[in-house]
């Protein structure tokens, strides 16, 4: 048999059932991968039951929930060149995991591709997919997709040495945005990440805990800006987020979290080089609604 050529990381907290499921189709893939799946410090039984009923699967179980840092830890067990995200609600299609990994082969200079999410139950297409798409990001001629300068992480393949030279995600950001540090310091570092047509995910429509969520993913963009860029673009870019925020409690609280992070922030602060400035510039000037994304 070949060995191996990408490896499959799951993390979940206290999701047993949907995990359960998203277990039953990962492994029944025709270009099935290893699959290595970190517990998050669940409670619900979800440790005992991936033991029962998937033992193929390696389990790390741990005592508490560290976020996507659970990734670090899974990926630092990976012996394959390559390893795909996955969220404990989502699937990758039938050849997706082949294509990514064919594609990684090509591109020595490749970090990462990102693919296209469907949205349960009805397969439409993830509005931010065609910002992805539309990228106006430059690239060089060999890119086989749209250069980008953002993850999303749960539908990206990475190269293992990339994602170690980058340091992975940070310990600082838990969950919620946490991938858009991780792109620009793999940008910083020269490697390259496109968006592929051919490499299908499919997810769940609804988002959880949203205020929760929502206070996190702004906090961590807010701490990304100050982190990686020109201070006058940090000064510009935080009026502007914060005047197109919901004026309420959830902003209020990701705006004091950040402050309360800004001696740690000014001691790490990195600012990315020009040609990488220059792209993101490119992603905020004003685009037609079609072209919008997310995240730089």
């Amino acid at each position: 048999m070949t060995a191996p050529r990408i490896t499959v990381v799951i993390i979940t907290h206290n999701r047993r059932r949907q995990l359960m499921a998203t277990l039953a189709r990962m492994t029944a893939l025709p270009d099935a991968a290893p699959i290595i799946l970190v517990d998050n410090g669940s409670t619900d039984g979800t440790a005992e039951a991936v033991a029962d009923t998937h033992p193929d699967v390696r389990l790390i179980h741990l005592q508490e929930n560290i976020g996507a840092v659970a990734r670090n830890v899974a990926v630092r067990q990976v012996r394959t060149p390559y390893v795909a995200f996955c969220d404990d609600d989502t699937s990758w299609q039938p050849g997706s995991l082949t294509v990514a990994a064919d594609t990684l082969d090509r591109y020595p200079a490749l970090a990462a591709v990102i693919g296209r999410c469907l949205l349960e139950p009805d397969l439409a297409e993830d509005p931010v997919i065609p910002g992805l798409r539309a990228s106006p990001v430059p690239g060089p001629a060999w890119l086989p997709g749209p250069a980008l300068l953002s993850l999303l992480a749960g539908l990206s393949a990475f190269r293992v040495a990339a994602f170690t030279d980058a340091g992975g995600f940070s310990a600082r950001m838990w969950l919620g945005e946490e991938d858009e540090l991780l792109a620009l310091d793999l940008a910083a570092r020269g490697w390259w990440l496109c968006w592929l047509e051919d490499v299908v995910i499919h997810a769940p429509s609804r988002l959880r805990d949203p205020g929760h969520r929502r206070r996190m993913r702004l906090r961590n963009t807010l701490w990304t800006l100050w982190l990686r860029r020109p201070l006058p673009v940090v000064f510009w870019r935080t009026v502007t987020l914060l005047s197109t925020a919901p004026a309420d409690r959830t902003t209020a609280g990701a705006l004091l979290d950040a402050l309360r992070g800004l001696p740690w922030v000014l001691r790490e602060r990195a600012v990315v080089p020009t040609q990488v400035e220059s792209g993101l510039r490119l992603l905020e000037q004003p685009r037609r609604p079609a072209e919008r994304r997310v995240a730089g």
